[in-house]
């Protein structure tokens, strides 16, 4: 079970939590880009790019029998804040499809560059299993 941490003074997160408490197996995968499991890249729209990012990281929760409910952490690298900012409609609908309603822990760094040249964002996850 997860516990939300928002002191009540707080002003509400939109879009993720301000902190989490959870207990069990924690699971840590690694920077996740957009491309398929073929290592392709089928877009080069941000948006897209994110989706796919996304369903890789549902995927790889999935082996660990875990979901998108599980996780408590993302932290994403984007190429272009622009670029992103600009896309957040679409961002978000992405999300809301793939992960649903469920918001853990975020943060966004823009980067100057990722390993591979057609990446436009790369997203670090961690979930926790509860007991």
């Amino acid at each position: 079970m997860h516990q939300q941490l928002h002191p009540s003074n707080w002003k509400r997160a939109r879009g993720y939590a301000n902190g989490i408490a959870a207990k069990g197996t924690s699971i840590f995968l690694g920077g996740q880009i957009g491309w398929n499991a073929a290592q392709e890249f089928e877009s080069d729209d941000f948006a897209a790019q994110v989706r796919q990012t996304l369903e890789n990281i549902v995927t790889l929760l999935a082996e660990a029998g875990a979901g998108p409910e599980h996780l408590v952490r993302l932290t994403w690298y984007v190429t272009d804040k622009q670029e992103y900012l600009g896309a957040l409609g679409q961002v978000g609908a992405a999300y809301r499809d793939v992960i649903g309603k469920h918001f853990p822990t975020m943060a966004l760094v823009q980067v100057v560059a990722l390993v591979e040249d057609r990446a436009k964002v790369e997203i670090e996850a961690t979930a926790v299993l509860p007991e």
